[in-house]
């Protein structure tokens, strides 16, 4: 509480505009739109996107059922919309505080996508399905899936963080590209956003377990919410084993309210024999007048095979 005789109305309110102008500048910065180029042949099409967990038994109230009916339509359009070959999302998950087998999301995306198939789920008694990668069954063949948590047990189902948040971990599906027979893998990955500690642990554990992988030829996708922006220390590990992170421009987090305050911290980065094409586009827009969730899609086009010098 400010005392009343230190309290200045003129010096006070000076501070105010000047904060709302750091938002507003801050704001415009990371905004804008760039439109998505159309879909070549040639190319495949690489999206990331934080969906937001459902509350099952909640009827109203932000991210709740209700709340779900609302969105479940904006969500489909923005999924049309990417017109991605692949994506892994992020807290596709309906959210009751114990292993459960409803997936609203996944089911809704499914049911109205059937060219589409779902790789990294399966039973979630075994197979943590709430960050799934879905593909376009005429362009690509799941050949294997797997999973592990950020843990000191990460082979654990559903196992505790390092210093015991919720659950976070990576999933991963390998294709076969039918159009050219690459054989690639995407990774997908969620770190907690509220321990920078336990971001950190997490990307090396991920950073330990794709090594092999990279040393071996391979080419991977690495992508998701990493809850940390070009050049932060997140990104950095990631980056020495090789990854490319493909730039991305402004916000891709928006407080569910298209607030823009900082840069990018959903992220799709490569290795191996694929190119990247142009740069990635955010979707910083409503669909059919509402945001499907707090965060927006990102999208890249790569070229597979080895690149032309």
């Amino acid at each position: 509480m400010i005392p009343r005789a230190a309290y200045n109305p003129k010096t006070f309110g000076l501070i105010v505009v000047v904060l709302l102008t750091i938002v507003g500048c801050q704001t415009v910065r990371n905004s804008g739109t760039t439109p998505l180029p159309l879909a070549q042949p040639d190319t495949l099409r690489v999206a990331t996107y934080n969906v937001h967990y459902i509350i099952l038994g909640q009827e109203t109230g932000p991210w709740s059922v209700g709340d779900w009916e609302r969105r479940k339509e904006p969500l489909d359009l923005a999924f049309k919309t990417m017109d991605a070959d692949v994506i892994g999302f992020q807290e596709m998950e309906s959210f009751s505080f114990r292993t459960n087998q409803t997936n609203l999301t996944l089911d809704w995306l499914r049911d109205n996508n059937p060219a589409y198939a779902a790789a990294a789920v399966g039973d979630p008694a075994a197979f943590p399905s709430t960050q799934p990668i879905l593909y376009r069954k005429a362009r690509l063949e799941m050949l294997d899936q797997g999973w592990f948590f950020f843990s000191e047990t990460p082979y654990v189902n559903y196992s505790r963080t390092f210093y015991g948040s919720f659950t976070a971990f990576e999933s991963w599906a390998q294709f076969r590209d039918l159009q050219g027979g690459t054989v690639f893998r995407v990774v997908n990955i969620h770190t907690d956003f509220v321990s920078w500690s336990n971001r950190i642990k997490s990307v090396e554990l991920v950073a330990e377990r794709i090594t092999p992988w990279i040393d071996a030829g391979e080419t991977l996708f690495v992508i998701g919410d990493l809850n940390g922006r070009i050049g932060d220390r997140v990104v950095d590990i990631l980056e020495a084993t090789g990854l490319d992170f493909a730039p991305v421009k402004g916000s891709t987090f928006h407080f569910n309210r298209g607030i823009n305050l900082f840069g990018a911290i959903d992220h799709i980065s490569s290795v191996g024999d694929t190119t990247l094409v142009n740069e990635s586009v955010v979707l910083r827009n409503k669909f059919d007048g509402e945001w499907p969730t707090d965060h927006y899609p990102v999208i890249a086009d790569y070229r597979l095979g080895p690149s032309i010098r």
